[in-house]
């Protein structure tokens, strides 16, 4: 997998309109093959034009597009064929402390306030390469059965952006029973990965940790953190917690692929299958 390759369209030397991201990689079957994972980002109007101009940027190989703000009919007219079906995310706002605790879910709330007397010592500092964390979320991968990006991501994350990468950790008598991981990029913050123990669970301490990294990213200038995707099948719980923040459910626009043989079928395809 080669460096990503960044890309902007300007309407002057001085504005620029939009930007993206393309993450190439070679495959047997279709030789190279490049991704934009949500993205482009930028002004609505030019948004809505790209998938009329991206070959002005691009030489045609096969593209994958994780599409986020256009509209599908506007994907499929240019050629994009749908693979796989929009996910949702919850999307949290930051801001005042008064204002994210007004929002919370009230059961969220008193689960904080419970936290907040708990015998809890919370710390905060840079992630490190070896933080027990990263182990934890390997082995809870495993055994519930879910893919995500491997630890290691989280790692080389860090490494390549220094104080970007914050552990969130609470302890009990000494020994670790929660700990969370908070990426810092752009306006932005994601809740990377989180782990508790029987003994967290017990005492919330999900909920302090969470309000502590609210708390501090907000302080930093973050307007909103991403707490993942929403996924009530297999994790209605995880979803009732990360909704109780306060946090507003996003639809993503599905993941899209462009192929020179398929892009004539793609303009004909029925607009349920598009939802």
């Amino acid at each position: 997998m080669g460096q990503p390759l960044r890309l902007c369209c300007r309407e002057s030397h001085e504005r620029e309109r939009l930007r993206w991201q393309v993450q190439s990689r070679r495959l047997r079957v279709f030789g190279r093959d490049d991704l934009i994972s949500r993205g482009p980002v930028g002004e609505a109007d030019a948004l809505q034009d790209w998938p009329d101009r991206w070959r002005q940027w691009h030489d045609g190989r096969p593209m994958i597009l994780n599409a986020e703000g256009m509209a599908p009919d506007r994907l499929r007219a240019a050629g994009f064929w749908p693979i796989m079906t929009p996910a949702s995310i919850a999307l949290l706002p930051l801001g005042e402390e008064a204002e994210m605790r007004a929002a919370m879910a009230q059961k969220w709330r008193n689960r904080l306030n419970a936290a907040l007397r708990a015998p809890l010592k919370v710390t905060r500092h840079a992630l490190g390469g070896d933080h027990w964390l990263l182990r934890a979320e390997q082995t809870q991968a495993r055994d519930k059965g879910y893919r995500g990006l491997p630890p290691g991501v989280s790692a080389a994350f860090a490494a390549a952006n220094p104080g970007k990468a914050t552990v969130f950790e609470a302890r009990h008598r000494g020994q670790p029973v929660a700990a969370l991981l908070i990426l810092s990029h752009g306006v932005m913050c994601t809740w990377q990965i989180g782990h508790s123990t029987a003994e967290g669970r017990r005492l919330n301490a999900m909920n302090r940790l969470l309000w502590a990294a609210m708390i501090h990213a907000a302080g930093r200038g973050h307007r909103v953190m991403d707490l993942g995707t929403l996924n009530a099948r297999d994790a209605a719980g995880l979803v009732h917690f990360k909704l109780g923040t306060g946090a507003r459910p996003h639809r993503l626009g599905g993941t899209w692929l462009h192929l020179g043989a398929l892009a004539p079928m793609a303009r004909h395809l029925p607009a349920r299958l598009m939802h």
